[in-house]
């Protein structure tokens, strides 16, 4: 399947395709977010599309990506399991807990858990 836009819980989100080009440097990231203006609210990356740099955080590529989104306006979502990348990180584990408390960035298991996340927004 290639990305997507999908109506989901209300919202037009991009559903990027789990098979997709890896999110390996800022111009991919500002790519997706050129995608997602031709009407989406939401962008939602599969976990497993991002370069391993982004769950390492002293490489501040995370940081550099979730900032581009929040400059242009859109909500990341990073979708799936990452629970190996916060068995080895206590910094990882806290900015995923801090993000999901705020309505930028989240990261959720799966399509149905941004779907309640979505639906809790409205």
């Amino acid at each position: 399947m290639p990305d997507e836009m999908q109506q989901r819980a209300g919202v037009t989100v991009l559903v990027c395709d789990p098979a997709g080009p890896t999110v390996a440097t800022e111009q991919d990231a500002l790519d997706l977010i050129g995608a997602a203006f031709a009407g989406a609210q939401v962008v939602a990356v599969p976990a497993n599309r991002l370069d391993e740099r982004f769950f390492s955080l002293g490489t501040r590529f995370a940081g550099d990506v979730m900032q581009k989104f929040v400059n242009y306006r859109l909500r990341l979502a990073i979708v799936g399991d990452i629970s190996t990348h916060l068995d080895g990180s206590s910094a990882l584990r806290a900015l995923v807990h801090e993000s999901n408390q705020a309505g930028h960035i989240w990261f959720v298991p799966d399509l149905d858990a941004l779907d309640a996340r979505l639906r809790a927004m409205s």
